[in-house]
């Protein structure tokens, strides 16, 4: 196509949308509604795929040596579990060290039940607290854990607790949570691409004259195709540009008008920042995709151009 018939095209297309001022209107306007309703679940989302990850990040396995382990027996139990490749990182919490945290979690109120225990009378054992790369692989490091205690001639390992059950429910929660996310993103998306396509070829059937008048001065079906074409993308691209600046600028109103009360119940959404990128992009592209190919199928399909 030579540049010259390009920018004709473009030029229409512009024109097109001003000529047609209230059908351009009502495309502009079924695009806005059914992205900005998108937009708005795919934020909803984005924080709740975040928030299950979150949950999920903090399943831990915290592992109880015995009470009389030996020293090089511990260095050496860590190490092999430090070297389990799943394990991403393993903290040695000593009988010290867990004394005073469980001095930290019961607070003054309940102080009295500790009384007389220090650091030469400490019925705590040694711990180690085992975070994973894939919370989901909690189990198989817990075996893991126990087939190593197994190799000594007596077992150091009193007992592996890793929230057995619990954690298992945790994960079908968490991995329903992204699975609804997902549906009812996916769903929105069907329902948007039919409305605004309904939409724009309600758009052409009533130019359908404009069309016939230069089909008979003989233009070629690709002529006529063109500048709908570059009509549609052009509604695409500015509603789904004014859609995503109103989404995202509400969305950042949310987090600042709420962000105390959100802490307060040790909620927090994710920052504008990391969900810009990803809401643009998607809003962006669906939107010029809508408004691309609701004007070439409806041009081609119904008016048998």
């Amino acid at each position: 196509m030579k540049f010259s018939t390009l920018t004709r095209h473009i030029r229409e297309g512009f024109k097109s949308i001003l000529r047609n001022g209230w059908m351009s209107f009502a495309s502009i306007t079924s695009i806005f509604i059914s992205l900005l309703i998108l937009g708005v679940f795919i934020l909803l989302a984005l924080n709740m795929n975040a928030m299950a990850s979150q949950i999920e990040s903090q399943v831990q396995i915290r592992v109880f040596l015995e009470t009389d382990v030996a020293e090089d027996v511990v260095a050496d139990l860590q190490k092999q579990v430090g070297n389990i490749p799943e394990v991403s990182k393993l903290i040695y919490v000593s009988k010290e060290e867990g004394l005073a945290q469980l001095r930290d979690r019961m607070g003054e109120d309940n102080s009295d039940w500790l009384e007389g225990y220090n650091n030469e009378n400490n019925p705590l054992p040694i711990t180690f607290t085992v975070e994973v790369f894939e919370p989901k692989l909690v189990k198989s490091v817990a075996d893991q854990i126990h087939s190593i205690a197994g190799t000594y001639e007596t077992s150091p390992v009193a007992d592996v607790k890793y929230g057995q059950g619990i954690v298992e429910t945790l994960f079908k929660v968490t991995d329903a949570i992204r699975n609804a996310g997902y549906i009812v993103v996916a769903a929105l998306s069907i329902t948007a691409v039919l409305l605004i396509s309904n939409t724009i070829r309600m758009t052409i059937v009533a130019r359908q004259r404009e069309i016939s008048i230069m089909k008979m001065v003989g233009a070629t079906n690709s002529f006529i195709r063109w500048p709908f074409f570059v009509e549609g993308a052009l509604i695409g691209v500015i509603t789904s540009v004014l859609t995503t600046a109103i989404v995202l600028i509400g969305y950042d109103q949310i987090i600042n008008a709420f962000q105390y009360e959100l802490s307060f119940l040790t909620m927090q959404l994710l920052p504008v920042k990391e969900v810009m990128a990803l809401t643009s992009l998607t809003m962006i592209i669906l939107g010029s995709f809508i408004g691309i190919w609701g004007s070439v199928m409806s041009v081609r399909k119904y008016l048998k151009v």
